[in-house]
């Protein structure tokens, strides 16, 4: 796995693509430090702090940077292999299947993490005055995500050359649309899941979510599931199709 992983990570971390994600993970933080520089941080009580949870964190972080960050090194994980049709030159080598899979997939995981993190625990000190406990909430959370999303992605990547166009259908349309209106999708929206993880470890304001939330044990176990299903696929996907 180790010379795959590594081959991902200098794929992956080229100075626009990090550009970009670094970026979209400072959109929120800009608009954080606007927002408390026009005053909207003074006098604020319990209820205001939730608003500001779900408007900042969910929002923006959850809704809309974790999600796109993750697609956009994802799904290059193994499209940029089958693009430049190098993906034969890969499975010729003596590794393991399993092993190609676990490192393109930890790849994504490794370069947005620190990003990722870094942006959802400024916005949770900035955005809703978040104590340590809640900081860690908000990190493990967005963690859990990110390698849930990580999973999906480098499948798709590997299934479709449009892997955006299905990334992006697949997030605002069952993970923001359906999810939303109907409840029991949440048992397979990543959205939930991380949701639940921050409520279920962190403290107040992080209560607001529990309306967009599902039972703690379910979202673990979303993950973990979730997870290996998708490494399950991709691994038998990248068995069964004929590599040029």
């Amino acid at each position: 796995m180790g010379p795959v992983f590594e081959l991902s990570l200098r794929q992956l971390s080229g100075k626009w693509r990090l550009a970009v994600i670094v970026l979209v993970a400072a959109v929120p933080v800009a608009v954080v430090l606007a927002f408390r520089a026009a005053g909207g941080a003074e006098d604020r009580s319990a209820n205001d702090l939730q608003d500001a949870a779900r408007v900042f964190l969910d929002g923006m972080i959850i809704a809309a940077v974790l999600p796109i960050v993750t697609m956009t090194l994802a799904t290059a994980s193994f499209g940029n292999e089958v693009e430049d049709g190098t993906l034969g030159y890969l499975v010729l080598n003596p590794v393991s299947r399993w092993s190609i899979v676990l490192g393109k997939m930890l790849a994504p995981v490794a370069v947005a993490a620190p990003v990722l993190v870094a942006s959802g625990a400024a916005v949770a000190l900035l955005g809703f005055d978040a104590d340590p406990r809640t900081v860690v909430a908000v990190g493990v959370g967005l963690l859990a995500g990110l390698v849930t999303y990580s999973a999906i992605f480098a499948w798709a990547g590997l299934m479709t050359g449009h892997a955006l166009g299905f990334a992006l259908v697949y997030v605002f349309l069952w993970e923001g649309l359906l999810a939303s209106l109907l409840g029991g999708i949440r048992y397979l929206s990543v959205r939930a899941y991380t949701l639940t993880i921050m409520e279920g470890i962190g403290d107040s304001p992080l209560d607001a979510f529990a309306d967009l939330s599902i039972e703690l044990p379910a979202a673990v176990a979303g993950v973990v599931g979730v997870s290996a299903v998708f490494f399950w696929l991709t691994v038998r996907r990248l068995r069964r199709m004929d590599v040029p």
